[in-house]
Parts: structure tokens; sequence; C-alpha cells
């Protein structure tokens, strides 16, 4: 499958900025299953540094400083991504979760590619008792490690309500478990607290995901979202698989990862710092289809 995606963030302030700077993971990645084609990202006003880098999680970072005034910041993207993914393992073939702990326990690299480096508490996914008391039951003894993992997913689907109105960015993930609402990005960081407080290796993962209408409804542009799930490790033989708990489906072609990380803290799409006064508006529009080729 062959997608464009067009991605659009607007800031809008109510006094003029002296200066920007900002760091974008915007562009999809090139690994687990996806080519980039091609990409482009404009900004208006123009930037008069831009320059772009891979990060330690293999994400691509565009780096812009925007030194005239303004009020008004478009960023935009457009990207065309070919995305064919090999169908899972059968999950009971993967090996029992116990020695998936104990293997990346036992790990002794600190590459990028490491489990070492998702399997401890991160700012947006720290343990908590509840949430582990709550993967328990999907992980019995001797079971296998992907059964376990989507199972899960799939409670999490059936116990969590999505609800936009229900969090923000800073609400801590035990709100959203004890509340049962939330968004994706809720979900996502229950699920891997969930998994770490088992001792098992999850990466939070950024991206956009293809949606369609309804029957007897055109499509409309702008309607996807960017989206996030999660990348579970099954141990060195058979590497990380990736499941969406806000769909409760393993994660095929509609999914297009753009950043992967410990968790939203290493993936926010746009961060940065500006040199002004006053508040901001931001209208983020992301459109994703099959290409016409």
């Amino acid at each position: 499958m062959i997608y464009d995606i067009a991605h659009r963030t607007i800031y809008k302030y109510d006094a003029p900025v002296a200066s920007a700077r900002c760091a974008m993971r915007l562009i999809p990645r090139n690994d687990r299953g996806q080519t980039v084609l091609s990409h482009r990202i404009e900004l208006s006003p123009s930037a008069e540094i831009l320059n772009e880098r891979i990060d330690f999680h293999g994400n691509r970072v565009c780096e812009a400083r925007i030194l005239k005034p303004h009020t008004k910041l478009q960023i935009a993207l457009a990207a065309r991504v070919a995305v064919e993914r090999a169908p899972p393992p059968a999950p009971a073939l993967t090996p029992a979760w116990e020695i998936v702990r104990n293997a990346a326990y036992a790990s002794d690299s600190l590459a990028a590619s490491s489990p070492a480096h998702y399997i401890y508490a991160s700012r947006f996914a720290p343990l908590f008792g509840a949430a582990t008391h709550y993967a328990r039951k999907s992980f019995s003894p001797g079971r296998p490690i992907l059964e376990g993992a989507i199972e899960l997913t799939q409670r999490i689907h059936a116990d969590f309500a999505y609800d936009p109105d229900a969090t923000h960015i800073a609400t801590p993930i035990a709100q959203a478990f004890e509340r049962r609402r939330g968004v994706c990005q809720d979900f996502a960081h229950i699920m891997i607290a969930a998994l770490r407080g088992l001792g098992l290796v999850a990466s939070y993962v950024s991206g956009y995901l293809r949606t369609y209408a309804a029957p007897g409804q055109a499509r409309l542009e702008g309607a996807d979202s960017t989206h996030a799930w999660v990348s579970v490790w099954c141990g060195p033989e058979f590497g990380f698989f990736d499941l969406d708990p806000t769909n409760a489906i393993v994660v095929g072609n509609d999914h297009i990862a753009i950043a992967i990380g410990r968790d939203y803290a290493d993936v926010s799409p746009i961060d940065g710092v500006i040199i002004g006064a006053g508040d901001q508006d931001l209208d983020v529009s992301v459109d994703v289809k099959e290409a016409a080729i």
C-alpha cells in the first residue's frame, strides 16, 4: 500500500513572536515494513536555519530556527510512504513471557536496538501497582508473550472508553487508568506501564492511521489524525511487534509509524521555544489517503 500524507500545523499568536526554534518529528520512519518514497516540510515564515538529523531512537528530526517576527507559524508536511508489513507469527509460537523478561534483563547491549532502553519506567509511563495487577490477568505462567500482549490489547479496548475530553497531555496515566477513559496516547502509556511492571519491554510509537468513511458517506479531507500505539519485544528471535490498544488490533498496513521512544516525551511531533508573550492557538489537520499512481 502506498499512502500520500499531508500534515499541517498552524500556530497563531496573540502578540508578535520575535523568533522561534523548533524540533519536528513528522517524517515517517524508514523501517519495520515502511519505505519513505518522498517527503517535504515547508514552514511559513521560512526558516533561516533548517537541519535534519537522526536521533538516538532512529527517528528523523528536522530542526528549524525562525529569526523574523511573526504572528502565525504554519508547518506543513507532505510525504509518500509505501507500507508492506509481514504478518506476525502465530502468537502461540512466541516464547513464554518469563523467558522474554529474563532475556531483556540479561541484555548487555546499549545499542539503539537494545531492549534495555524500553524496560524501565519513564516520564509519561511510570510504574504503578494497579496497572501491573491489571496486566497479570493476561500473563499466566508460561503463556506465550504475544498471546498475552494481544489479550491485554483487547482488554484495554474493552474496558476503557475513548473520550478526548477526559484527559490532556499532563494528566497522569494513573488517573486515566482509574477513570477508564482517555485517548490513544493514554491507552498506549497505560499498556506500556502495565507491561513494564511485569518486567517486559514495550516502546511508544507515534504515527498516522488510515481511516475509512462510514458506509454511504464521503471521506472527509483532514479527518485523519496522529495516532499512538505500542511495540512489544517478543525476544531476540522475534523482535518487536506493534499492537494498537485503542482499536484492539495488531498493527498492519493501515498504520504508518513516525517515531519510536520510551513514551510521548521522546516522540512529540513538534516542540521548541518561542520568544514572545501572550497566548497561542493551535490547529492541526492530517490527511492520509491511498496514493493515486
